[in-house]
């Protein structure tokens, strides 16, 4: 305010030596809306207007027209030089935030684009690694069981040599679980579902599976479904089917139970898997270390476990010496309706 008051001093003793100087007031509307606030600038307007009108030919006659003309004149000289010059300084400001917001834009992009790469190449290495457990997993539940249970039975064939009938009969299932383990070989490369899953719902395979375990390894296992049975999204279905196998599989090797049983309860908001054997169970801390009796630290409680937490699961075991084990997996109950088919 004190520059624009110097400003309109100079100008106005200018005015007073030759009145061509008015030209130059005009220089206090831009400036005054250039920096000052809006209403402080239409006092410098209203100030330069007066000069304008006043210096050059002095003050009006004091009768109404000539008052009204002259009042008309400022007003007008004001707000039409004024506003104008408040509207582009208005607009020089806006374009020079736009400009700004423009520049702000750029970089963000630029950085936005940056991380867009770095979670790419983070997605990549997880998905390499995700990848990874997935075919562990499913070589250990699809390969190694089956070859597991083609020399269990190669070696029951070769003791009972003796005996034609059983020597074929234990040939005749190491064969079949050879197959068998060579088309979920493949059906786990392509990531597909195991193939009873494809054939019949949840409750029928898990019966199809405790036939062919009680087949291979002597020991009966009775299936048991509680609750209203829904198909649910296929990646349920199958950890559970796996993680009964992988259950089943270990109660063979290291239990040594004469009766298994397995329970599929169907609740409100999860479905839960019981597989309890009458083995003769192992301390609870070698839970935790991820092993069993005569099976050091093995890879099927990673795996089960594994597979559960990949579906927002949880798996649960529990052992004491002589008095059985229990494996337990809790997944959501989300039903295959709400997704519609894969």
């Amino acid at each position: 305010m004190v520059y624009f008051a110097g400003l309109i001093a100079l100008e106005t003793a200018l005015v007073l030596r030759s009145e061509f100087y008015v030209v130059f007031l005009a220089t206090a509307f831009m400036q005054a809306f250039l920096v000052l606030p809006t209403m402080a600038a239409f006092a410098v307007a209203l100030l330069s207007s007066v000069v304008i009108y006043t210096l050059p030919g002095g003050l009006p006659p004091l009768t109404f027209t000539a008052v009204s003309l002259w009042l008309f004149l400022v007003a007008f000289q004001t707000f039409a030089t004024g506003g104008f010059a408040y509207v582009s300084a208005r607009l020089g400001a806006l374009r020079e935030q736009r400009r700004r917001l423009l520049g702000e834009l750029e970089a963000t992009i630029a950085e936005n684009t940056g991380l867009h790469a770095q979670l790419l190449r983070q997605a990549r290495e997880a998905g390499v690694l995700d990848e990874r457990q997935r075919m562990a997993g499913e070589i250990h539940d699809t390969i190694a069981q089956g070859l597991a249970g083609v020399v269990a039975q190669l070696e029951a064939a070769e003791h009972a040599s003796d005996r034609p009938d059983q020597w074929r009969a234990h040939l005749a299932s190491a064969r079949n679980l050879a197959r068998g383990s060579l088309t979920e070989a493949r059906r786990s490369v392509q990531a597909l579902a195991p193939q009873p899953l494809v054939e019949a719902r949840l409750p029928d395979a898990m019966e199809q599976l405790a036939r062919e375990w009680t087949d291979t390894s002597g020991v009966p296992a009775a299936v048991t479904v509680t609750g209203d049975v829904l198909p649910l999204l296929p990646d349920l279905e199958v950890t559970l089917y796996r993680v009964a196998a992988e259950a089943l599989a270990n109660a063979a090797k290291h239990a040594a139970a004469g009766r298994v049983g397995i329970t599929l309860s169907y609740m409100d908001d999860v479905v839960v898997l019981d597989i309890r054997d009458d083995g003769t169970g192992f301390p609870a801390e070698q839970v935790l270390a991820d092993g069993y009796p005569g099976g050091g630290h093995g890879y099927g409680l990673t795996s089960m476990r594994r597979r559960c937490g990949r579906v927002a699961g949880t798996l649960g075991v529990e052992s004491a010496p002589g008095e059985g084990t229990t494996v337990t997996a809790t997944v959501p109950a989300i039903p295959l309706t709400e997704q519609g088919p894969a």
